[in-house]
């Protein structure tokens, strides 16, 4: 019951009852990224955006509705710069190519550099090349 009254009053946790409803009686599964996260389309007969064209294109989030847990391929496939979805390529990553990982700030795990007041240990000394600003100089 939880879930249902989630569902129908937040837009954050997963998807919407509407947004569930539009997927279970148009939507066209797509693909899964690792995440858990799943893509839909919806080609219309005719266009939304002359831009765009027919097709409408979404995601389901597994859990909190965070853009930045979608990643580079699928961004690109959401937003119209590709028209192969990354479930449908062969894709292969570069050896110099890092694994995708989500904007982690506002987290325990957010980038922390040595000298903020958040990370841990001390702050470094001062190198001597700041000179202060006085009025009248």
């Amino acid at each position: 019951m939880k879930q249902f009254w989630t569902q129908f009053f937040t837009w954050w946790n997963g998807q919407t009852i509407g947004t569930r409803f539009f997927t279970w009686r148009k939507g066209q599964f797509v693909g899964e990224d690792e995440f858990g996260n799943r893509y839909y389309r919806y080609t219309q007969a005719e266009a939304i955006d002359s831009n765009v064209g027919a097709e409408r294109r979404w995601v389901v989030y597994n859990g909190y509705a965070d853009a930045s847990k979608v990643p580079p391929g699928w961004r690109a496939w959401l937003c119209h710069n590709g028209d192969v979805p990354p479930s449908e390529e062969t894709y292969k990553p570069h050896s110099w190519e890092k694994p995708y990982v989500p904007n982690m700030t506002g987290t325990t795990q957010a980038y922390r550099p040595q000298g903020s007041s958040l990370s841990a240990g001390r702050r470094p000394a001062a190198t001597g090349d700041y000179v202060p600003w006085t009025p009248g100089e």
